[in-house]
């Protein structure tokens, strides 16, 4: 069914979008679902490739040029490249949207815990604290503000990428921005692009949270400086 922009309708027809409160719901658990999934893989992956590139100075630059080449992709041209691999599926934007983090979390990951005290390492060490438990222990914890940091960028990128693959039929919110353009209704035109703005606002405050939660010293040290 075509729906239309009548003249003399209103720009947004709240009834409209009051009676489809279920499919908005549900559009906005599944960019939320879809969001999630990405930071969560993207920041293991990075996790791993950061330790990687700390252990072995050599391996960052390839490391970022790899993943910075991966995140200069437009991503429609990711998508389409990728949808005759694995078709209109999660899978493809998964694929995609995962790709777009690594770099950031990467660069924050590895700054974080470069940042670390030089002078707690050598505590650490001189306790006998081996390198695996130093850094899971010691550097890791300590460099959660600059990982947060990232993964809200990460994060907030992600949300609006999410929107993107509505063209492949992943879309969350997007569904109602693409669905709105083809069929001249406002509406859903405006519904979806303000739902992807709070979403977007909400997981940027949502890892606010998580990082004074997890980092109760950061924010001590805030006030006291």
């Amino acid at each position: 069914m075509i729906v239309a922009q009548a003249d003399g309708d209103p720009f947004v027809r709240w009834d409209w979008i009051w009676g489809h409160l279920d499919l908005v719901w549900e559009k906005v658990l599944e960019h939320l679902v879809l969001t999630g999934i990405a930071l969560g893989i993207g920041l293991t992956v990075a996790l791993l490739l950061s330790a990687l590139a700390l252990r072995f100075r050599k391996t960052y630059a390839p490391i970022t040029w790899v993943t910075g080449i991966a995140y200069s992709i437009p991503s429609l041209a990711l998508f389409a490249f990728l949808v005759p691999i694995t078709g209109f599926t999660i899978l493809t934007a998964e694929i995609g949207l995962v790709s777009y983090t690594l770099l950031i979390l990467i660069r924050n990951v590895v700054a974080g815990i470069d940042g670390v005290d030089p002078a707690i390492k050598e505590a650490a060490t001189g306790m006998g604290y081996t390198r695996r438990r130093l850094f899971f222990q010691i550097e890791l914890p300590l460099a959660l503000p600059v990982i947060i940091a990232g993964l809200r960028i990460a994060g907030v990128t992600t949300i609006g990428l999410v929107t993107v693959t509505a063209l492949i039929g992943q879309g969350g919110v997007g569904f109602f921005i693409l669905r709105g353009l083809n069929r001249f209704f406002s509406t859903e035109i405006v519904l979806g692009t303000m739902l992807s703005v709070i979403l977007a606002v909400a997981v940027d405050l949502s890892l606010l949270g998580l990082e004074r939660i997890l980092t109760p010293w950061s924010k001590r040290t805030g006030s006291a400086t």
